[in-house]
């Protein structure tokens, strides 16, 4: 019995393709089609070349603004300035995708950031809101973000730390 429905459930999941249909192709995989790997690598030398640029030009800033001490900062790179800088530019180009995908955009005023706190905090203060969340079933959902906050408050701990277990004391 098991085995039919096991069976039976396998063949409706399974992709049907109609007969003199072709398969849809994407632009990323018809050949040719919607990608030029050539503009593609101008695209990302010229980010990698102005990165740079940039980096370099901090390099020398913060050498005048911290004096010798920003000499050996810089000199602290050493043979990973390059990687450094051309994954710098990746990122910023992948956030920069990301904030154009989601229409992220900045608050506007400052109103928009304190009306925003006022209303969480108002609603952690009321019980009302707390039985709601328990009887709608949200407090797993609620429970998750907080777990992940958490998380992410701790591995800042230990990024400021720069060790996974306490100080270093001396």
């Amino acid at each position: 019995m098991r085995a039919s429905v096991s069976h039976r459930l396998s063949q409706s999941l399974r992709v049907r393709r109609v007969p003199g249909q072709q398969q849809q192709r994407f632009a990323s995989s018809t050949p040719g089609g919607g990608f030029n790997s050539a503009e593609a690598q101008k695209k990302a030398q010229d980010a990698l070349v102005a990165t740079q640029k940039r980096l370099g030009e901090a390099v020398e800033v913060g050498k005048k603004v911290l004096g010798p001490y920003g000499e050996k900062a810089a000199s602290m790179l050493g043979s990973y300035r390059q990687p450094l800088t051309y994954n710098w530019s990746v990122a910023r180009e992948f956030l920069k995708q990301v904030y154009v995908a989601e229409r992220l955009q900045p608050p506007a005023s400052t109103s928009a950031i304190t009306n925003a706190y006022s209303a969480l905090w108002s609603r952690a203060r009321n019980p009302a809101y707390w039985r709601e969340l328990v009887r709608s079933g949200e407090w797993a959902k609620v429970g998750v973000y907080a777990v992940e906050a958490y998380g992410i408050f701790k591995i800042g701990e230990i990024i400021g730390r720069r060790s996974l277990v306490g100080y270093k004391v001396e």
